[in-house]
């Protein structure tokens, strides 16, 4: 990558460093579901500033606050048609949506909210959009960057074990890495993706 970002082995061993803790996150049984999200994502985006630090200093302004809400919103749509269309083809499916939201049980919503607010949402997106796929798209051109990072997104939600999992965090994956491509800012892709994870779990699921 030119510019003197990190190397190509240094960005796929971030990559496998993802894999792993999103193991330990699904299927190691200790403490909360959510604490253990938040600590992976706070850790890649600790290891993504360390690894190419920002040029200056982030900013959300007001453009971003209003394009994250309403991207937020379209998804939430998205997610609605989706769960409408799984439940009658497939079977398993209510059942998988109900295990995603008993991951919070025991512990508070609002405890759930607060944290995929401020902490899941914005890490998860310095790590998997703003150095992953800016690094893939940099090195194997826009689209196939874009494809990649989105694979790499659900196929961590692989040791979930859970199909609709699965497929959300593919379609979420694709959505947030799109807009990244298309605004080429973080800022409103951060936004973006703490709203709406932070409201459909705690606030208003999918109905």
């Amino acid at each position: 990558m030119s510019g003197g970002g990190p190397g190509n082995r240094t960005v796929w061993a971030t990559a496998a460093i993802a894999a792993v803790l999103w193991f330990v996150t699904f299927s190691l049984d200790f403490s909360s579901f959510w604490i253990k999200i938040s600590l992976s994502a706070a850790f890649l985006a600790l290891l993504s500033v360390a690894l190419q630090p920002p040029r200056q200093r982030p900013r959300i302004r007001r453009k971003d606050w209003i394009l994250g809400i309403l991207s937020a919103a379209v998804l939430w749509g998205i997610f609605y048609a989706g769960k409408q269309a799984s439940t009658q083809l497939f079977p398993f499916a209510e059942g998988q949506i109900g295990a995603i939201y008993g991951k919070g049980e025991g512990f508070s919503r609002i405890g759930v909210f607060f944290l995929l607010l401020l902490v899941t949402g914005p890490c998860e997106e310095i790590y998997w959009r703003g150095f992953l796929q800016k690094n893939l798209m940099a090195r194997h051109g826009a689209l196939k960057g874009w494809l990649l990072a989105t694979a790499l997104y659900a196929g961590v939600h692989l040791w979930s074990l859970n199909f609709m999992l699965i497929g959300a965090a593919g379609v979420a994956g694709a959505f947030w890495g799109l807009l990244y491509w298309r605004w080429k800012r973080l800022a409103p892709v951060i936004v973006s993706h703490s709203i709406w994870s932070a409201f459909v779990f705690s606030v208003v699921p999918i109905p």
